[in-house]
């Protein structure tokens, strides 16, 4: 399972890490805890924007 940190996660995607961290405490990204440590779980990100991919497909 690809995990990724969330400084490195918002920095790919171009977002401002507070904003990506208010996000994240809101349940927007698919997160795991791994002792006290947080993880974005990119597998599950890339899963997900497939399947809305798929819903807008023509």
């Amino acid at each position: 399972m690809p995990l990724m940190t969330p400084i490195a996660f918002s920095q790919a995607m171009g977002i401002e890490h507070s904003v990506f961290q208010a996000q994240c405490n809101r349940g927007y990204w698919p997160t795991i805890k791994v002792g006290k440590r947080v993880f974005i779980n990119v597998e599950a990100v890339r899963i997900k924007a497939a399947q809305r991919a798929a819903e807008f497909a023509l």
